[in-house]
């Protein structure tokens, strides 16, 4: 099916995904639901296996976007698996309510996470964040409404900053934030009580896909004895990864590491910019979900209680 049938609501959810106006994984799954439930709805399709042809390719497209953001598969089987029906009026309203359904299970996992997350801080302590996550947010916010007192280490995290994000919404919570350049986390790791970063996805064998930049800190983090806590929703676990499939890495703008005035003066050089790397389940003390905290090596159980032994990608042709 042409693209030229997509809902104009999908083109706008796919570019703000892709230019990262739209980020976060609990966002992002947010907004892919939101973008197929509109499809569903302002489609034209006459029959069923024209909308349903409708939504996998609305999938397709959304999933190009941002190919290492496991959440945005997550919604699309979430709603696709459940857009069933003879008729264009049943598909449409599954879809509706699968959306829905979705959007209602995102609203209280992530609380649910944050008061499992809380467990581990305590009154006094001091934790390093990496690159900005709500998953790790809503940790430190239900450890404040315990009435903990917290500070915080935030690396700005190279080259779109976004730990400035994470050191206003800690400082918003209360918590006392120090900023630091990126190199300069092994320094103040002594002083740190915990390294609590989240997490883009989750693979079967407990890695653990985040900005890029983790795998190092947690190595060094290990070196000196500081335990590595990953705060991630089960919306972030991989369901591909147990069949095999590599979690891919997403390479974004060269613009991004180096300006064209900068490449002017500096000359022809090679810039690569992975936005993500792989951090071993070897490095990792724990994984917290809203279902509970776990070893990593663990995790491979509850993404089978999730989704089974050998997912389908149900935005594939029939």
């Amino acid at each position: 099916m042409d693209r030229g049938a997509l809902q104009p609501r999908v083109h706008d959810v796919a570019g703000a995904i892709e230019t990262m106006e739209t980020r976060g994984a609990a966002n992002i799954a947010t907004a892919t639901a939101d973008a197929l439930e509109t499809q569903a709805v302002e489609s034209d399709a006459e029959t069923a296996p024209e909308l349903l042809a409708e939504l996998r390719t609305a999938a397709r497209f959304l999933l190009s976007t941002r190919p290492t953001a496991v959440s945005l598969p997550n919604a699309c089987r979430y709603v696709l698996r459940r857009a069933t029906g003879d008729t264009v009026e049943a598909v449409r309203t599954n879809a509706v309510e699968s959306a829905a359904e979705f959007r209602a299970r995102l609203e209280t996992a992530q609380d649910d996470l944050g008061r499992v997350g809380a467990n581990r801080l305590r009154d006094g302590d001091t934790i390093m964040t990496h690159c900005h996550s709500t998953d790790v947010l809503a940790c430190v916010e239900a450890a404040v409404e315990d009435g903990k007192q917290l500070s915080a280490i935030v690396k700005e995290t190279r080259p779109r900053q976004q730990g400035h994000i994470t050191a206003r919404e800690l400082r918003e919570l209360g918590v006392d934030v120090t900023l630091v350049v990126d190199s300069a986390a092994r320094r103040y790791l002594d002083d740190v009580d915990h390294v609590l970063v989240g997490a883009d996805a989750i693979a079967a064998d407990g890695s653990v896909v985040n900005k890029v930049g983790t795998s190092g800190l947690a190595v060094v983090a290990r070196e000196r004895g500081t335990p590595i806590v990953v705060a991630a929703g089960t919306l972030k676990l991989d369901p591909a990864t147990m069949t095999g499939n590599a979690v891919e890495i997403e390479m974004r703008e060269e613009s991004e590491v180096l300006e064209e005035t900068d490449r002017e003066t500096i000359g022809d050089v090679t810039v690569e910019n992975p936005a993500f790397d792989v951090t071993p389940p070897r490095y990792i003390d724990a994984i917290v979900t809203e279902r509970g905290q776990f070893p990593p090596e663990s995790v491979v159980t509850l993404m089978r209680e999730l989704f089974g032994e050998g997912p389908t990608e149900p935005w594939q042709e029939p």
